[in-house]
């Protein structure tokens, strides 16, 4: 099991997401996902998410909520403990040269309509929303949602 961190950065209405399109052999190809990653040995979930967001976005956060945590289970991939996060404050300039896809700004409106884990679209309104507390397990065989609870 490994922890990981998805991070959803909100300026003026839109979201920061990445498309994932560069990696090879990446299970989250072709999805739009928030930023973030795993957690390396002795970093905690609030230290891995600044980290990962400086190394794929440039961006420095300032205040992050962490929103709650995703369970995922898979019968192909390495089982998660994925803690979400959010946040409104950061500096420094988007570097757009992303080595895990391309990110863009995306009008809060137009997020639910890209493609992402039919799992993400479970927990994703609420997390847009503000929700304090979000926690689920999701169960996936291949790329498809088999259960959710």
């Amino acid at each position: 099991m490994i922890d990981t961190t998805l991070c959803y950065i909100k300026k003026e209405g839109s979201w920061l997401l990445l498309f994932r399109n560069k990696k090879e052999n990446d299970l989250n190809e072709g999805k739009w996902i928030g930023v973030g990653g795993k957690c390396e040995p002795g970093e905690t979930p609030e230290q891995c998410v600044r980290r990962e967001t400086l190394e794929e976005t440039g961006l420095t956060l300032g205040k992050v909520c962490c929103r709650g945590v995703v369970h995922f289970r898979s019968d192909t991939w390495e089982d998660e403990e994925m803690y979400l996060y959010t946040s409104e404050e950061f500096s420094g300039e988007l570097d757009e040269n992303c080595a895990e896809g391309t990110l863009a700004w995306i009008p809060e409106d137009q997020v639910m309509s890209l493609p992402m884990w039919e799992g993400d679209r479970l927990f994703l309104p609420e997390l847009l929303e503000g929700a304090a507390a979000i926690e689920m397990t999701v169960v996936y065989e291949g790329d498809r949602l088999k259960a959710w609870y």
